[in-house]
């Protein structure tokens, strides 16, 4: 006999979406999805990267004419990077994903979200100015996570290799990994929370080439203002999860394996969030 809707308890503090509240158990013997993109999105809304980010580029387009914001085009991108979708071109196919859908806002039935095209686009819209822009607000968002400011920060800085497999503009030839990439440098503190990045040619860095960089990064937190913002990491286990999506008339279920490892940890997570500013 098939399991009742009430064997397992609703994860709690998943907001409505267009009006609709939602359930989500996990009730579904067998499912493979993405259906912890449901949670990235409640934290991801109170963090709001995609429109920091977004505030930092110049959008050229005609404001009349614009379908898909860039904030709403960033956050696609974070989304299909997060459940493990590298390349751009997954957005054609992703695109209809209903569970993409919902964490961006949307109802299955409603229209598809922005193309592989559009998405290429954006990424090759920010100039220098822009991404230093990014940069600084990554930076800030950093600052304003802290409760309280701490007396010292350790920053760990270290380069690593990001293999290509085109011909992607100033690619270089590593001798060490034999294979062409770049070889960005990424900041982390003390405790392992990332900070920042720098996209760099794949050639080994000297100390000299990160001195200015490094300097704008000192500098930040002295300019940033403090405020309470403290959230835990999802991690992409977290992510690939499996659901069915079933739209009813006065709600959204979400239908979630009964096998499913660390489910507590789903609860506590949304448990965990401050509300949502409205």
């Amino acid at each position: 006999m098939a399991a009742s809707d009430e064997a397992t308890p609703i994860l709690p503090g998943l907001s409505p979406i267009c009006g609709r509240p939602i359930e989500a158990r996990f009730d579904e013997p067998l499912m493979s999805s993405d259906g912890g993109l449901l949670v990235l999105r409640e934290v991801e809304q109170r963090l709001g990267i995609a429109a920091r980010l977004a505030a930092c580029i110049d959008d050229p387009r005609a404001p009349e004419r614009v379908v898909h914001g860039l904030d709403e085009i960033i956050r696609f991108r974070m989304l299909m990077l997060a459940a493990g979708y590298e390349d751009g071109n997954d957005a054609d196919s992703l695109r209809a994903d209903p569970l993409f859908k919902l964490a961006m806002d949307r109802l299955p039935e409603h229209g598809d979200l922005c193309s592989q095209s559009t998405v290429s686009r954006t990424e090759n819209l920010p100039d220098r100015h822009a991404l230093l822009r990014m940069g600084r607000a990554m930076v800030d968002h950093y600052c304003q996570s802290f409760r309280q400011v701490p007396r010292r920060i350790v920053l760990d800085i270290d380069d690593t290799f990001d293999a290509v497999h085109g011909g992607q503009q100033l690619r270089l030839f590593n001798g060490h990994y034999d294979e062409y990439g770049f070889q960005p440098i990424v900041v982390f503190d003390g405790e392992g929370r990332m900070i920042a990045a720098l996209l760099r040619p794949a050639c080994r860095p000297t100390g000299q080439k990160i001195v200015f960089w490094l300097r704008r990064l000192i500098t930040a937190p002295r300019r940033s203002f403090w405020r309470l913002a403290q959230f835990d990491t999802l991690r992409l286990r977290l992510i690939k999860l499996a659901a069915r999506v079933e739209v009813l008339k006065r709600k959204v279920r979400l239908h979630l394996p009964r096998s499913a490892p660390n489910q507590p940890i789903f609860a506590c997570v949304l448990t965990r969030l401050p509300p949502r500013l409205t």
